[in-house]
């Protein structure tokens, strides 16, 4: 009995689809993503994956869940490392979204493409309000912000230009120009003229 088989067996099926997801995401594309794929390459029938997930945009909803929770995770070890350690939040939080885009491109690509999930899924909502707390969090220690509630302007900027610089980074001329040194080496130049940026205006 291959190793696939017995983990299905001990009851980690649903765990074994997601990563799954994540080989033929990382491989082929999330488009190339099939329940039944995912299936045949844990090696268990259809059948068995179809009482774990209703459809594929489930199996993707749990999926882009997983990656927002996981993103989450990072950010909140980051932030509390920086702390401790007296460090700059806003450098860390954007350094370690970066880095996550760049070691989980599959993940990454997933969290928000709404138009494959039931984007309002209890678990996946609350999945992206705690990485957005955590998101907030990390840069708002070291800018400007009005309203605490609500993400400002400068916040957004951060927030969006970070977000936009990982896409460039996972996808694009980007990608495929610049080996990955020189890509965390670009982040940190750029998360310096971000900050500068943010706490002049």
């Amino acid at each position: 009995m291959s190793n696939k088989k017995q983990r299905y067996h001990h009851g980690h099926l649903s765990e074994s689809l997601l990563q799954a997801v994540n080989d033929i995401a990382s491989q082929f594309g999330i488009e190339a993503v099939t329940l039944r794929g995912c299936a045949k390459h844990v090696g268990v029938s259809p059948a068995a994956a179809f009482r774990h997930f209703q459809d594929k945009r489930a199996l993707l909803t749990a999926f882009a869940t997983r990656a927002l929770n996981q993103l989450a995770d990072t950010l909140a070890a980051t932030e509390e490392a920086a702390r401790s350690a007296n460090h700059d939040s806003f450098h860390a939080v954007g350094m370690a979204y970066i880095s996550f885009a760049l070691e989980n491109p599959a993940l990454f690509r997933a969290m928000w493409r709404e138009e494959t999930i039931y984007s309002r899924d209890e678990d996946y909502l609350a999945a992206a309000e705690r990485l957005v707390g955590y998101l907030k969090e990390g840069f708002a220690g070291t800018i400007e912000d009005e309203d605490p509630n609500d993400f400002s302007p400068h916040e957004m900027l951060a927030w969006s230009s970070v977000h936009g610089m990982a896409n460039l980074f996972v996808d694009g001329p980007i990608a495929s120009q610049m080996q990955q040194e020189q890509k965390i080496q670009l982040a940190e130049s750029v998360l310096s003229e971000l900050k500068s940026t943010c706490n002049s205006q």
